[in-house]
């Protein structure tokens, strides 16, 4: 799979990144940067967006525990499935990228 680049500028979330849950194995490395003044949480999903009547707006999201409330460039890896990861600007107004890649 080749990286996947989202963004956010200001407060919000970006759009997700979406996973393939059936490759073994299952590794997603990211790497985070910031532009100007931001702070932000990696979030991820375990829900089906496969699913016929699943709507991005009613998915649950968790707070990566080790990226949350942080301002600087900050990388790491899901070793665990997920369906999805996208990044949330808590509080500033600078922008926020994230780039992922699947093994």
């Amino acid at each position: 799979m080749r990286p996947i680049t989202k963004q956010i500028t200001g407060v919000g979330s970006s759009s997700p990144i979406t996973f393939d849950t059936f490759r073994i194995p299952f590794n997603v490395g990211y790497g985070c940067s910031v532009l100007g003044t931001a702070t932000y949480t990696v979030q991820h999903t375990f829900d089906d967006y496969n699913a016929i009547d699943f709507v991005w707006a009613d998915a649950r999201w968790f707070d990566n525990t080790l990226l949350t409330g942080v301002s600087t460039a900050e990388d790491g890896n899901y070793a665990f499935p997920i369906t999805a990861m996208r990044i949330t600007i808590t509080s500033g107004s600078g922008t926020v990228s994230v780039t992922a890649i699947q093994a």
